[in-house]
């Protein structure tokens, strides 16, 4: 009896603990399952219009039938079109221009009309895509073809970047990424073999993928004098009557900071070592004001912010200084070394210096519509970068240099222009050069910056290539007026 009673509670026993068994995996199966499908609702809410986007799924069911989208630019010339089928601008160089904002359905995403997706496709995230209209997306774009296009060919096939922005409204004009390739003749490959049979890519092609106007940082040379300059004016009380002695180099820190070829530029006003670039008074204003000082303004001016507009991000710049001594602090007042800037991000702060110290934020989607409703229209705001007495005061800096320096190379299109160069030591055999400046023109209210790697001198390789971005800059705006 007792035999029979241990074996009905083993029996008993066992039953339960693989009812056990089966409820804990039943409980950790429904466990799975709705995490899985939190992601799924958390996914769907926050992707939906990127996948419905997609370039792989260009044409769309609304209504039993197919939905396309259209982007055109300013002026109204179709640039890529996705009825059926992808196409692009039939402007071989046109399409070249415009591979980093438009991809390439491959190798290269189209951030803009991913983000937009759903606006472009009618989709909504209770109805899908069957909205029961048989219409059209349309995009319109900031971009200038004829801007883009001169840019284009001004860059000569040199790796760098151009972007042109009008600071009172916020529309870029411009923005180009260099090298690129025509989408419909994309190159069979990028990569090549070095004398020891390792792959490498082909130096055409070096970051061919990569947006260089958004997501780039550079050394800024000489351009960052803007940004010590700023500093200076607020934090230097004699600094407008202030005079300096350079020698042609000077020591700080113990070690020696030179001006380029260690020229000497005798007694000079601020003003005047903006114009003439003198590293020996920016050195001196640098270590004067310290790395405190000269961090705040990078800060305050924006340079280590990241812009967001239009389903891209920039990239932010950076002044590192924590462990610098008083020589790298000198040097980084100058623009080298510790220093980067983000090619959009610093266009918009020279935008600021032109007006009065605030410029519009950037955007390049000027609306988008599906049928005869308007989706998206662009909006902008003004961002402060510095106080109004500030930006006139530099701005009557930059314009002095144009006068006095950079007029020998480019006449800027006429216009009531301000400009600084710079040349950036990446090592000591490659240099970058950068030209930023504005149009203070009220027609023209224009901040532009053009970047050219391994270019050498800012001056004598930026200029040719401002002067015929500026005309075609021009010529585009009067022909919308």
């Amino acid at each position: 009896m007792r035999a029979l009673r241990s074996r009905q509670l083993m029996s008993r026993r066992w039953s339960m603990n693989k009812l056990a068994k089966r409820a804990w995996f039943s409980m950790v199966l429904a466990a799975t399952l709705l995490v899985g499908l939190a992601v799924i609702v958390v996914r769907y809410a926050t992707d939906a219009s990127m996948w419905v986007g997609f370039r792989s799924n260009p044409s769309v069911q609304v209504g039993g039938s197919l939905s396309s989208y259209s982007v055109f630019t300013r002026e109204g010339t179709c640039v890529l079109d996705t009825d059926g089928s992808i196409s692009y601008a039939d402007d071989a160089a046109l399409r070249a221009s415009l591979l980093h904002l438009l991809g390439d359905g491959g190798n290269v995403s189209s951030y803009v009309t991913d983000e937009y997706g759903d606006d472009l496709t009618g989709f909504d995230h209770f109805n899908g895509v069957h909205g029961g209209q048989n219409a059209d997306g349309k995009m319109r774009l900031t971009i200038s073809p004829m801007v883009q296009k001169t840019a284009y060919y001004a860059m000569q096939g040199k790796k760098g970047t151009v972007g042109v922005y009008n600071y009172q409204t916020g529309e870029i004009l411009c923005m180009l990424s260099m090298p690129t390739y025509d989408p419909l003749s994309p190159p069979e490959t990028i990569y090549t073999s070095d004398e020891n049979g390792n792959q490498i890519i082909m130096d055409e092609y070096d970051s061919v993928y990569f947006n260089r106007f958004v997501w780039s940082t550079y050394i800024p040379g000489s351009t960052f004098k803007l940004v010590t300059a700023a500093a200076a004016l607020e934090r230097i009380e004699d600094i407008e009557t202030r005079t300096f002695t350079c020698e042609g180099s000077i020591y700080i820190g113990g070690r020696q900071i030179t001006c380029a070829g260690e020229k000497a530029h005798g007694e000079l006003n601020m003003e005047q070592a903006l114009t003439k670039s003198c590293n020996v008074t920016f050195a001196q204003l640098a270590d004067e004001m310290g790395k405190r000082i000269l961090t705040e303004y990078a800060d305050r001016v924006r340079i280590t912010e990241s812009i967001h507009f239009d389903g891209l991000r920039t990239s932010a710049g950076s002044l590192k200084l924590d462990a610098a001594d008083e020589h790298a602090v000198a040097w980084a007042g100058i623009g080298q070394a510790y220093d980067q800037i983000n090619p959009c991000q610093f266009m918009t702060f020279v935008g600021a210096i032109a007006n009065g110290g605030k410029s519009a934020a950037p955007y390049v989607v000027e609306s988008v519509s599906y049928g005869e409703s308007k989706q998206h229209e662009a909006k902008t705001e003004m961002q402060s970068y510095l106080s109004k007495r500030t930006a006139d005061a530099l701005a009557d800096m930059m314009c002095y240099a144009v006068d006095n320096n950079y007029i020998w190379a480019c006449n800027f299109a006429g216009l009531d222009a301000g400009g600084k160069s710079g040349t950036a030591e990446r090592d000591e055999q490659r240099q970058d050069a950068l030209f930023a400046g504005f149009s203070r023109d009220p027609e023209y209210p224009l901040a532009y910056i053009v970047v050219v790697e391994d270019g050498g001198a800012g001056s004598s390789t930026c200029l040719p290539i401002v002067q015929q971005v500026l005309n075609a800059c021009v010529a585009a705006m009067d022909a919308e007026s």
